[in-house]
């Protein structure tokens, strides 16, 4: 029996290993499984060039859980190690390194340390004591056994073991017996080594027999170990991308797309994305790409590989170009990582442009649950958006779709304004915007439908790259105004007579949005109220929805511009009826008023001819009670006004349709409104 050190002068390299190299107690499976899987690959490639001349049998990896003895064991048949060799690979680790290597990272959680041998180790995770029992495919060469503590000191011990290979035996300690569930190891195996090159083994099939499940027999192979990534593309149809779709989500919707990913240089890369039905969030479709390194998986938190939009697809890559610290679950950054992204990116846009120039009809179709995705990717990746304008879509309300270039072609002569800037309108609801919509049309206008989660976002972004071009939602001013081709109209109201309707028409219903009454000089035939909602606010306050930084705008309350038509026959019949009911006591307010207002501008003439200290405290005072005076006097005005517009039905319908044209009255408002419509008719 040899007895011995590990290789290593610091007494600290399990508690190391333990608790700051690795994340996840449960990648220990892993790291015994890849490495029976490299040991069996071994044993092939030697067998392929004749060194191995043996039979090479069943190479099945076996895993078993033995509860009473509180073991795991994993066995390969591959090919073993010599007792020069385990002491080489188990008892000086990472080689002459590895003394530099603690000296240099035990203090740190994320090292980089991939490349000195320590996988094996991470057994000492859940074990009080490993035992590795290993013979040589070199027949003359007896079977050893190491075994070690947890501690520096190990044995080794000749043995007898009649078959070649590996067997790794595991004492689990005290606070990992969850790991002596068949359910728990089942569970790893699937999540960890699905799709491995060699197979292997948990138990045993099952079947239903007399009410109860039986075993077969025949042994329940975890893993695919030829998945569709590893095919070529040429051997592979719709179906099989389907099956493996399953595969890796038994509860996903059938994708839309799929993208075969083969790269040999500059780096190795392999992969199938998918293109799923995206929904409305974000956020729910993250982190279903798969990473695996040789086939052993990774993670699925990818965001250090691809762009963020990438998170949004489904599926696999596979590259062992992608630098890894030593649990093989933290991505690290390097050149290699942003070539790869930069790659996928052009793949998708490529692959993307190609389903659309090849079969336009079908692109259409899917577009509704592509565009989120194809949305997020131009607003966060510059070159994405270079190859995505040319395929991305904009769907209007007859719902046909455009290229941005179509589009522009399709509107460009009737939707310049006077000033030379192309004006795209797009309402965001069919139905709450209808009443606009058709105004719009009926001008000739076409408009698009925006509905989506990142409109608002994509339409500021597309703005910056459009030269004199901008979107107005078609609610947000009158018609003439959203897109003005010639001065505006002449008023039949003198600017004094805007000013006391401005104060008829104050009336404020009882929901929480606020109201401003502006004049717009239009056609007499246009209605003579309506509701528009600013396009900057309304931009400002749907973009705090969404994060941003601006979140002080989605705490403002909603407001709204209600639009008088000063030439509506209407609105002239309620001015005639202003002043037969309340001209006099207007007239006497209005004549009071001027005399205040003249005489306040005399006092602030000749103040102005005097230095401040020369002007008396009683001239001071006098002209401050000319203003509050001037104040009672336009206040009593504007009381005088606001309680004719509330006792007025006509002012009260004509404000009540407009609200309702736009689907904003509501509760009680809306059943006042009703009862009125009836005493009116």
């Amino acid at each position: 029996m040899q007895t011995g050190r590990i290789g290593v002068t610091t007494e600290n390299i399990f508690p190391i290993i333990k608790k700051f190299l690795y994340s996840d107690h449960e990648i220990f499976l892993r790291e015994l499984i890849s490495n029976a899987v490299d040991a069996t690959q071994k044993l092939k490639t030697m067998s392929s060039v004749g060194d191995y001349k043996g039979e090479m049998g069943d190479l099945t990896i076996r895993v078993f859980v033995d509860k009473k003895k509180k073991t795991i064991r994993v066995s390969d048949r591959g090919i073993g190690m010599t007792t020069e060799e385990l002491d080489k690979y188990l008892n000086q680790i990472a080689f002459s390194s590895a003394n530099d290597f603690l000296d240099k990272y035990k203090n740190e959680t994320n090292a980089i340390i991939g490349h000195f041998g320590l996988g094996f180790y991470s057994s000492f995770m859940v074990s009080d004591k490993v035992e590795v029992i290993t013979k040589s495919w070199q027949e003359e060469v007896p079977a050893v056994k190491w075994t070690c503590d947890g501690s520096p000191e190990f044995t080794i011990e000749e043995i007898r073991k009649e078959e070649r290979g590996t067997d790794v035996i595991l004492y689990l300690d005290k606070d990992s017996k969850e790991f002596l569930e068949e359910d728990r190891i089942e569970q790893l195996l699937r999540k960890y080594c699905k799709f491995l090159p060699t197979e292997i083994a948990f138990g045993q099939e099952k079947e239903w027999k007399d009410s109860k499940y039986v075993e077969t027999g025949k042994d329940k192979i975890i893993n695919n170990t030829k998945p569709a990534w590893t095919l070529k593309p040429a051997d592979l149809k719709d179906e099989d991308y389907l099956k493996f779709y399953r595969e890796l989500y038994p509860m996903g919707d059938e994708p839309l797309f799929n993208i075969h990913l083969n790269v040999d240089y500059p780096f190795k890369l392999t992969g199938i994305l998918y293109f799923p039905k995206i929904k409305s969030n974000i956020e729910i479709q993250k982190n279903k790409i798969q990473l695996y390194c040789n086939q052993v998986f990774v993670t699925d938190s990818v965001e250090g590989i691809v762009p963020e939009f990438l998170t949004l697809l489904h599926g696999v890559l596979d590259s062992p170009d992608i630098p890894l610290n030593v649990s093989r679950s933290y991505l690290q950054s390097d050149s290699n990582v942003k070539k790869i992204s930069a790659h996928i990116t052009k793949k998708v846009a490529d692959r993307l442009n190609e389903i659309f120039k090849n079969n336009r009809e079908e692109f259409e179709k899917k577009w509704d649950n592509l565009k989120l995705f194809i949305e997020y990717g131009m607003i966060t990746e510059e070159k994405f958006y270079e190859k995505a304008s040319k395929f991305a879509l904009l769907k209007n309300n007859d719902d046909k779709y455009f290229t941005f270039e179509e589009y522009e072609k399709l509107i460009k002569e009737n939707q310049t304004d006077k000033n030379k800037t192309l004006v795209y309108l797009y309402s965001t609801s069919k139905t709450d915007q209808y009443t606009y919509i058709e105004k719009a049309k009926n001008k000739g206008y076409d408009v698009l439908l925006l509905d989506g989660q990142l409109d608002v976002h994509l339409i500021n972004h597309v703005e910056t790259k459009l030269k004199d071009s901008r979107f107005v939602r078609v609610d947000s001013d009158v018609i003439d105004k959203l897109i003005q081709k010639k001065e505006a109209a002449e008023s039949k109201l003198t600017r004094e007579q805007q000013d006391d309707l401005r104060s008829v028409f104050n009336v404020k219903p009882k929901s929480k949005e606020v109201y401003n009454v502006v004049f717009e000089t239009l056609d007499e035939n246009e209605a003579p109220v309506i509701i528009t909602q600013s396009e900057y606010m309304r931009r400002m306050k749907e973009m705090s929805q969404l994060g941003g930084g601006l979140n002080f705008y989605g705490e403002l309350p909603d407001s709204f511009n209600l639009v008088v038509n000063p030439n509506h026959p209407l609105i002239l019949k309620i001015n005639e009826d202003l002043h037969s009911t309340e001209g006099a006591k207007l007239t006497e307010n209005n004549t009071e008023r001027k005399r205040l207002k003249e005489e306040i501008s005399f006092m602030e003439k000749e103040h102005k001819k005097k230095k401040e200290e020369e002007v008396s405290q009683f001239e001071k005072d006098d002209l401050e009670k000319s203003r509050k005076e001037l104040e009672a006097i336009e206040n009593t005005r504007k009381e005088i006004l606001e309680s004719y517009g509330t006792a007025n039905k006509l002012v009260k319908q004509l404000v009540d349709l407009a609200l309702l044209s736009n689907n904003m009255l509501r509760g009680e408002d809306l059943s006042v409104f009703v009862k009125r419509s009836v005493e009116l008719l």
